[in-house]
């Protein structure tokens, strides 16, 4: 460590004696200097971490006009420290990497080493896949704001929000996360060996130097990536205990809706009983090794009749699913029949 990295650490200790004794629980180093990258006009990257909220006293920023270096002597709180181990973004080097220079009681360490076993943990499960959707999800709000705006500014401030977004979520899908400052960010993404060229994507968005392009070169990057983020999962094997129900469910909910929408014209109604069988659909076949029929593709606005008998279409295709597993519906011809059969154990009791 030089001399002004050691002259500053030592003057954070000294004013926490003078001004805040139990505030300060420990100091580590990350970024370049702790990585070993550092070059003359470094910066130093310090995890003060406080007790409390006298420890802010000790945050500043300076410029050391002899060497021409801005410092940001930031705090960070226990608070802020457990919400990086939830890890829900990869700039998590100060949690995983920071070298400890100064610790005033061991207990702190102790902490710390419970909240990056915490994050390692996350980082190691399935956990990571949700929390890679998640960033993806923030980048596709990102993708949202830019056909709010015409302005090329607003565009490329978003763009850049997806995109650290998506590196974020390529990053934790692989239960990774950023080790070095942002010049090694390609490097580091390419140790992950993506199925697509993020690296040349992005740099196409930042030159781009029209709205229209910004738009085109960031979808083709929310689809690559989604595809890439598709977390592994087991389905289930369809049976009678997992799809019970739900064939009588969508007949309940949706199939007389959609002729009575037909009756009355009703384009909303139609369109918005089929939206929900699909959406049943995508939820079954999400977790069970079903068909996922699709059937939106085939919505007329302008033959509603129709839009039912696409209905009708699809919960008969559903029904043969239904009945390979030994399922077969329950019909009655008046509800005393139902009532009956309903009620048939009490008489057997």
């Amino acid at each position: 460590m030089n001399d002004i990295n050691k002259t500053i650490i030592d003057a954070v200790i000294k004013k926490a004696d003078a001004l805040c004794p139990d505030s300060l629980a420990l100091i580590g180093v990350y970024g370049s200097v702790a990585a070993g990258d550092e070059h003359e006009k470094s910066d130093l990257d310090l995890m003060i971490l406080i007790n409390d909220e006298n420890g802010w006293v000790l945050a500043e920023g300076f410029i050391l006009d002899d060497v021409d270096v801005g410092y940001d002597i930031y705090c960070t709180s226990w608070d802020m420290l457990e919400r990086d181990a939830q890890c829900n973004h990869a700039h998590l080097s100060k949690l995983f990497d920071s070298k400890i220079v100064y610790c005033k009681d061991q207990n702190a360490i102790k902490k710390l080493d419970e909240m990056k076993k915490k994050a390692a943990e996350i980082l190691s499960s399935d956990k990571r896949y949700d929390k890679a959707n998640n960033a993806y999800c923030e980048a596709k709000k990102m993708f949202a704001e830019i056909y709010l705006t015409e302005s090329l500014a607003k565009v490329r401030s978003c763009a850049g929000a997806a995109i650290e977004f998506i590196e974020d979520a390529v990053m934790l899908y692989n239960g990774q996360y950023f080790r070095k400052g942002t010049k090694r960010t390609f490097d580091e993404i390419r140790q992950l060996k993506l199925s697509f060229d993020l690296e040349t994507i992005i740099t196409d968005i930042i030159r781009a130097k029209t709205v229209d392009k910004i738009r085109e070169r960031l979808k083709e990057l929310l689809v690559l990536t989604k595809a890439y983020l598709q977390a592994p999962k087991k389905k289930e094997l369809p049976s009678a205990a997992n799809l019970w129900g739900t064939y009588e469910e969508m007949y309940s909910n949706w199939k007389n809706k959609m002729s009575e929408a037909a009756d009355r014209d009703d384009v909303y109604s139609s369109f918005m009983n089929l939206l929900s069988l699909q959406g049943m659909f995508h939820e079954i076949a999400e977790g069970i090794a079903v068909d996922d029929f699709e059937i939106m593709d085939q919505f007329d606005s302008q033959n509603l009749e129709e839009n039912a008998d696409v209905f009708n279409k699809a919960l008969r295709n559903y029904l043969a699913e239904y009945e390979k597993v030994g399922i077969f519906p329950k019909r009655f011809g008046n509800v005393a029949e139902f009532a009956e059969d309903y009620c048939k154990e009490i008489h057997k009791n």
